[in-house]
C-alpha cells in the first residue's frame, strides 16, 4: 500500500511541476516568443535541482502537519521556519552558482526550483494521505487541493524572491517578501487543518487563489518585462546565453 501511494504521490507530483514548467515557464520559449529567454538545458537541471532540495524539506512538512495534528503549535512553528527558509536557501544558493547566476535569466531557474520542489512536497502529502487507513472522495479533493496549493506557494514565493533586472520595472524582490508570503500560505494551510476537513479545504484554496495572484501580477512584470520590444529590428535580435538581448548587425 505504501508503494502504491508513493507512486501516485510522484505521479501526481511530477504532473503538477513538470506541467507548470511546460505551460508557464515554456510560454517564454520559442515560437512563443520571438527568442528563448532562458537555457532549456539549465532550466531542466534547476527543475532535477529542486526534486532533490525538496526531499529534506518534505521532511520538515511531514513534521509540521504532524505537530499541527498533535496540537503541539511551538515545533509546528519550528518545522514551518524550516520548510520557508530551507526553500529560500535552497534558491539563494542556485542564483548565486556560476552555472546558473549570471544574466537575466535567474527568474526563470528560479521558477525551476521551485516547481521541483513544489512537486516533492505535492508527493507527500498525497502519499501521506493515500497511506493512510481511511479514504473517502471529500479527502481526495481535500488532498488534491492542498497539493496544489503547495506548489503554487512555491513558485509565488519564489518570483517574489527573485530580484528583477534594471531594466525591469519593478522594485523590490527579495528572500524576505518571497519568505513571508510562503509563511503566510502555509499557516492558512496549517489554520485548515486544525480546523477539520472542511477548513482544511477551504485553507488550501485560499491559499492556493493568494499565490495565483501573485504569481500573475509578477510574471508579466518580471518574466515578461525581459521579452524584447515588439518591433522589427528587436525580434530579429540573437539571444545570449544566459538569456539577454543583443541586436543583429543589419
Amino acid at each position: 500500500m505504501v508503494n502504491t501511494a508513493l507512486s501516485i504521490g510522484g505521479l501526481v507530483g511530477v504532473a503538477l511541476s513538470g506541467g507548470f514548467v511546460y505551460w508557464q515557464v515554456g510560454r517564454f520559449a520559442a515560437p512563443q516568443v520571438p527568442r528563448t529567454l532562458f537555457d532549456e538545458r539549465k532550466e531542466f537541471m534547476a527543475y532535477t535541482v529542486g526534486l532533490f532540495a525538496g526531499i529534506p524539506l518534505a521532511l520538515a512538512l511531514i513534521f509540521y502537519v504532524d505537530a499541527l495534528g498533535f496540537g503541539a503549535l511551538i515545533a509546528a512553528g519550528i518545522d514551518l521556519a524550516l520548510l520557508v527558509v530551507g526553500a529560500e536557501l535552497a534558491q539563494w544558493i542556485l542564483l548565486r552558482t556560476v552555472y546558473f547566476g549570471t544574466g537575466e535569466s535567474g527568474a526563470f531557474y528560479a521558477l525551476g526550483l521551485r516547481a521541483g520542489i513544489g512537486g516533492i512536497l505535492a508527493l507527500t502529502i498525497v502519499t501521506q494521505y493515500l497511506s493512510g487507513t481511511s479514504i473517502t472522495l471529500p479527502g481526495l479533493l481535500v488532498m488534491l487541493a492542498q497539493a496544489v496549493a503547495l506548489l503554487i506557494i512555491q513558485v509565488a514565493s519564489g518570483l517574489l524572491s527573485v530580484r528583477s533586472p534594471a531594466r525591469v520595472e519593478r522594485t523590490g524582490g527579495s528572500p524576505l517578501g518571497g519568505g513571508l508570503f510562503a509563511t503566510f500560505g502555509l499557516v492558512v494551510l496549517g489554520l485548515g487543518i486544525l480546523i477539520g476537513p472542511t477548513g482544511a479545504l477551504f485553507g488550501a484554496l485560499i491559499a492556493a487563489a493568494g499565490g495565483v495572484w501573485v504569481y500573475q501580477r509578477l510574471r508579466d512584470s518580471v518574466l515578461g518585462g525581459l521579452l524584447p520590444p515588439r518591433t522589427r529590428s528587436e525580434t530579429e535580435a540573437e539571444p545570449l546565453g544566459s538569456g539577454a538581448y543583443r541586436r543583429l548587425p543589419k
